[in-house]
């Protein structure tokens, strides 16, 4: 989309936001994965019922937060976004609103537009080709299950977690992704993530904590690394460290979908190449934007907010008109969000 048309978009959303009333099948892994056994249908709160995922994919997800389907994503798929993402890298397009992100470890008076310094680009949904991610139907398949038939796509993310450095800053703090967002019930969230190659621990696959989606949202903030962390890598910073651990061991087209409360992260990339990943965070039509003021995710609004104001110059922009324009419905009505 060209920057007329996407503003154009932004303005109609502002708009249609201001005349609304302010309402505000698994991997490989380790051990201490939670049992099957106690579950009854009646107490699925999780997933809804489709017919597309077996009883037991339900009582997994519900006990756990997570589920990994595997070869889900086609080689010719995957390509596909691996070659949008290098046109990005090389500056050939240059989707509205795209963040083009790299590792804290590189001084911006060395950054050359290639693969080799891009850590991450974020909110592609502008750009045609890897949004096209989204729109899959064997993603939207499963994502309904969570979801319910009106899906908004609400945040896009294609990751190249770099060679780490020797600083660890390759490395992804453990965190919930509810925390960036500004909108509920959590139930009615969930996280497409597709690994785009074989992934690992050597290069730093992601790592869950099975069960952690049962409990409430936890304080974020930048955790105190030495060697630096990445912008906007915020952390748990109180987290019972006995937990079970997951690494999440993934070939390519395996996808996990997961609950926004599910506590993960990643390692470092002990390997010399990248690690690629396509992610999208969906969500129910109906969910509704809440108020973030006097809770724990005032500070990434106050980051997120200063960050496009910087970035666009709008000065009256908020948190919601951020989410508002990032989201595009992938399958039946937008409604709320």
């Amino acid at each position: 989309m060209d920057p007329d048309r996407a503003s154009a978009r932004l303005r109609v959303l502002l708009r249609h936001l201001a005349c609304r009333s302010a309402g505000t099948v698994i991997a490989r892994h380790t051990s201490g994965v939670g049992s099957l056994a106690s579950f009854h249908p009646q107490q699925f709160q999780y997933t809804r019922e489709n017919n597309v995922l077996s009883l037991e994919q339900r009582k997994f997800y519900e006990e756990n937060g997570f589920l990994v389907i595997k070869n889900l994503v086609s080689d010719a798929d995957i390509q596909r976004f691996r070659n949008e993402f290098e046109r990005i890298c090389r500056g050939e397009v240059k989707p509205f609103g795209l963040s083009v992100m790299r590792d804290v470890t590189i001084p911006k008076s060395e950054y050359v537009p290639s693969e080799k310094v891009v850590s991450k680009v974020q909110d592609f949904q502008e750009d045609e080709e890897l949004f096209r991610y989204c729109t899959l139907p064997e993603i939207l398949k499963y994502v309904e299950c969570f979801t319910g038939p009106n899906i908004m796509a609400m945040h896009t993310m294609l990751i190249n977690k770099p060679p780490d450095s020797g600083k660890k800053t390759s490395r992804h703090p453990l965190h919930q992704d509810l925390h960036y967002f500004p909108f509920r019930p959590s139930n009615s969230i969930v996280c497409a993530w597709t690994a785009m190659e074989h992934i690992d621990r050597n290069n730093g696959c992601l790592v869950v904590l099975p069960g952690t989606h049962k409990g409430p949202l936890k304080p974020h903030d930048y955790p105190q690394w030495e060697g630096g962390v990445n912008i906007m890598f915020h952390g748990i910073q109180d987290y019972d460290k006995n937990n079970a651990r997951v690494h999440l061991v993934m070939e390519k087209g395996d996808t996990v979908f997961f609950h926004p409360l599910l506590i993960h992260g990643s390692g470092r990339n002990k390997s010399q190449g990248f690690r690629k990943a396509i992610s999208c965070h969906f969500a129910d039509a109906n969910c509704h934007y809440i108020d973030v003021d006097g809770t724990s995710q005032k500070n990434i609004e106050k980051e997120v907010v200063n960050t496009i104001r910087k970035k666009y110059g709008f000065k009256d922009i908020t948190l919601k008109d951020v989410w508002a324009f990032r989201g595009r419905v992938v399958k039946g009505e937008r409604i709320n969000l």
